[in-house]
């Protein structure tokens, strides 16, 4: 019994000092300065919706949030800066849809895997597409411009952000469905096309909604056509490209925060959140003004939006014939 008694004894007094000891804590996230880059330069739709988040996201996680552009190669210097990255949550990026799905169809090689590099933490808005030229005179309907492109294949220009962005994509799905010919101009940043397409150094641009707006609001350039199935309520008075008579043409471009792969669950989810909270009434309501629908969602409805779109925007660049650079 003694025996018994001290081994009892022995037990509980192991158990006291074992509970006595203080348990390691958690680490706080976040527990400095996040970063969100940007593989586009500063003034295009991606930038601002970046800096508008990064305000939000600092209220809501009380850390700053700093927006760093590493522009460049069509997202080829930024997008591996964060795949890099430590997975901590402090280094994120507002990404385009191009830079994950079609420069996998337009580039031989990336210095980044879209899909196993990243890990999806939200979509953030949906940019429908528009047409829009400096010469309205040339060019005051899509039946005039298809005229034009008729009449000297592979003369009119048209800008974009870049090889692979949604403004190239636009016009690649441009030519398919009307078997025309336009001349690829890239640029290193939307905010570079639009400038050179209001001095009319290009013919037309397909520029995502936030970029266009001002300038056909202000008479500096005129939208022929949205690429949408209904007008849009910012330009009620531009037709849709199918009332235009071109048929099964909508492309909107859309935008996501990722953060590093191995990035853990935890963090991903604390920053869904603050990003759901983020974009409240007021900002979509801001964001509607220019033509941006805000589209939160699911980690994982990203990553099957990325994988879907890699597919169709492969059937789509080697239907048009386009040699990965």
């Amino acid at each position: 019994m003694p025996t018994r008694r001290f081994a009892l004894t022995l037990i509980a007094a192991l158990c006291a000092a074992l509970l006595s000891v203080p348990t390691m804590a958690q680490p706080k996230y976040p527990d400095q300065t996040i970063k969100l880059i940007v593989a586009l330069p500063a003034g295009g739709s991606v930038d601002m919706i970046a800096r508008t988040l990064g305000q939000r996201l600092s209220t809501q996680l009380g850390q700053a949030v700093i927006v760093e552009n590493r522009a460049g190669a069509s997202g080829q210097i930024g997008m591996p800066a964060v795949a890099k990255s430590a997975p901590d949550g402090h280094t994120l990026t507002v990404s385009p849809a191009s830079f994950l799905t079609t420069n996998k169809s337009v580039f031989k090689t990336l210095p980044y895997d879209p899909e196993a590099d990243f890990v999806p933490i939200s979509r953030l808005v949906n940019q429908p597409m528009v047409l829009i030229v400096k010469d309205n005179q040339k060019y005051p309907t899509v039946a005039a411009f298809l005229a034009a492109a008729r009449a000297s294949p592979g003369k009119l220009t048209y800008a974009s952000s870049g090889d692979g962005s949604p403004q190239h994509l636009a016009g690649l799905m441009f030519t398919s469905r009307t078997q025309t010919q336009l001349l690829h101009v890239p640029y290193k940043g939307g905010a570079l096309a639009i400038n050179d397409t209001l001095a009319g150094t290009v013919d037309a641009m397909f520029a995502v909604m936030p970029e266009a707006v001002p300038h056909v609001k202000s008479g500096k350039l005129h939208a022929l056509a949205v690429m949408s199935p209904t007008r849009s309520p910012v330009l009620p008075q531009v037709p849709t490209t199918a009332e235009s008579g071109i048929a099964d043409l909508n492309l909107s471009a859309w935008m996501a925060l990722l953060a590093p792969a191995k990035t853990p669950r935890a963090i991903i989810d604390q920053l869904n959140r603050a990003v759901q909270t983020a974009f409240d009434a007021d900002i979509r309501a801001k964001l509607a003004e220019s033509g941006i629908e805000v589209a939160t969602s699911s980690p994982e409805d990203v990553q099957r939006l990325i994988a879907r779109d890699i597919k169709l925007h492969a059937e789509l660049v080697k239907a048009a014939g386009l040699v990965p650079q």
